[in-house]
C-alpha cells in the first residue's frame, strides 16, 4: 500500500472545548504514539485525513509532516467518528517502522459465483493478521467460486500475499452457502404434508 503524506500542526489546546475548536477550523485532533517515544498532540486537516482512510482502508499508511519538523510514519489504530454525520472527531495513530512487523486486522473482499440459488452468508469481514507494516493490503481476497450448497470456506483455505501469515483460527468458518429460505421453508412445509398424508392414508385403508 502506497503511502499519504499529510501535513500536520502541533496542538497545545486540550480538553473538550480545544477539540471543539480544532474541529471547528476544518481539522481532526489527533495523538501519534508508539516505539518508546513521548506522544504528540497534532491536528490534521479534516478532508485530507478522511480522504486517505477512504482511499486505503483501517491500514492506510500515513507520512506525517509536523511545521516543528517532525516526521513520522503512521498507521491509523482507532479512529473515532461522530455518529451522526459520520465526520472523522479523533485519531490515534501508531508509529511504525519500514520492515517492522505488525499485528493488525484486514477487511476480507469475497468474490466468485456459487452454485446457483445458493445464499451466501459471510461469518467474518477481516482476519487477523502479521505482516510487514508498510506492506499491508487493502483486503484479503476470499474466493467462493463454485462454492456448493451446504458448503463453507475455512480460514485455513484462504490464499495470503507472501510475508502475511493470518493469526485467526484457521477452523473458524469465513463464509457459509445455504439455500435460501423461501425455498428451505417450502420444503419443509411439503415433508409436513407428505408426513401427515402418510398415515391418514394408512388409516383409510
Amino acid at each position: 500500500m502506497s503511502e499519504v503524506r499529510i501535513s500536520a500542526e502541533p496542538r497545545t489546546d486540550f480538553g473538550k472545548g480545544g477539540a471543539r475548536r480544532t474541529r471547528r477550523a476544518g481539522k481532526v485532533p489527533a495523538v501519534v504514539y508508539g516505539h518508546g517515544e513521548k506522544p504528540l498532540h497534532i491536528s490534521l486537516p479534516s478532508l485530507e485525513l478522511a480522504a486517505a482512510i477512504r482511499k486505503g482502508g483501517a491500514n492506510q499508511l500515513i507520512a506525517i509532516e509536523v511545521t516543528d519538523g517532525t516526521r513520522e510514519l503512521v498507521i491509523p489504530k482507532d479512529i473515532q467518528r461522530d455518529p451522526l454525520r459520520d465526520e472523522i472527531v479523533h485519531a490515534d495513530l501508531l508509529i511504525v517502522r519500514r520492515g517492522e512487523k505488525i499485528t493488525t486486522d484486514i477487511p476480507l473482499a469475497f468474490t466468485g459465483e456459487v452454485e446457483k440459488g445458493g445464499l451466501v452468508v459471510h461469518e467474518l469481514t477481516a482476519v487477523s493478521v502479521e505482516a510487514e507494516a508498510t506492506h499491508i493490503p487493502e483486503s484479503i481476497e476470499v474466493d467462493l467460486e463454485g462454492l456448493a450448497i451446504g458448503s463453507q470456506r475455512l480460514v485455513s483455505e484462504i490464499t495470503v500475499p507472501d510475508g502475511i501469515v493470518i493469526l485467526t483460527d484457521g477452523e473458524q468458518t469465513v463464509a457459509t452457502v445455504s439455500e435460501p429460505r423461501g425455498e428451505a421453508a417450502d420444503e419443509a412445509e411439503a415433508e409436513a404434508a407428505e408426513g401427515e398424508e402418510a398415515p391418514a392414508a394408512a388409516a383409510a385403508e
